[in-house]
């Protein structure tokens, strides 16, 4: 299976996907960090794809998304952005609004305490 099938087959056999650098137990860069921060606080369930472990598929997302930094969120099989993105839809409201469309649980107390916090 080449890069490209398999970040497809991961993309569509889960509802949210991080692609990261480390893991959402163990980031290894301060972006990654932030938005699996993010989703483990709001309680979103998402599968972690660590492209540190995989050059193929750290070169692969990028080429995938023609999007050229890591992480990179998708939620429901669609590419949603990076940290900066993330982190702007979540102190706007957007992220909720996304999640609440595609149907993904989250804890909407915990998003307020985020904007809250940030506010």
């Amino acid at each position: 299976m080449s890069a490209q099938d398999t970040i497809k087959d991961t993309i569509e056999k889960n509802d949210v996907v991080l692609f990261m650098k480390g893991t959402k137990m163990m980031p290894q860069c301060g972006f990654s960090s932030r938005v699996a921060g993010v989703l483990n606080f709001m309680g979103v369930e998402f599968a972690d794809v660590n492209v540190l472990a995989d050059a193929e598929i750290r070169q692969g997302i990028k080429d995938f998304s023609d999007w050229p930094t890591i992480p990179q969120l998708y939620v429901k099989g669609e590419f949603v952005g990076g940290c900066d993105i993330i982190t702007e839809m979540t102190l706007s409201g957007e992220l909720d609004q996304l999640l609440e469309t595609k149907g993904v649980a989250f804890d909407k107390a915990a998003a307020e305490k985020i904007r809250e916090a940030n506010g």
